[in-house]
């Protein structure tokens, strides 16, 4: 499910196409970083290299990536896309 865009300010502070960084925790064992590679190639396509790392307790990792991004438009499209995932618990 797509959710509308944002009122954001991305556009007024970026020039595009630039690197943006994105950090996504989930829970952990269950391949997030694969499953969030997997669904950010096909619309920000792109050799990552991510920084994982787990939690305290190891039940959650974060996952860190720098995506090159064209649009705030394109932005929000990735953070909705990612922010879907089911094991998914936050992004920032």
């Amino acid at each position: 499910m797509v959710q509308p865009v944002k009122d954001t300010k991305f556009d007024e502070y970026l020039e595009y196409p630039c690197p943006f960084t994105f950090k996504v925790m989930g829970l952990a064992n269950v391949n997030l970083t694969e499953q969030i590679l997997a669904k950010l190639q096909p619309i920000a396509p792109g050799d990552y290299a991510p920084k994982v790392k787990p939690s305290s307790k190891g039940n959650y990792e974060s996952v860190t990536l720098v995506a090159t991004v064209t649009s705030g438009k394109h932005i929000e499209e990735i953070y909705n896309v990612i922010s879907n995932i089911d094991d998914v618990r936050h992004m920032l």
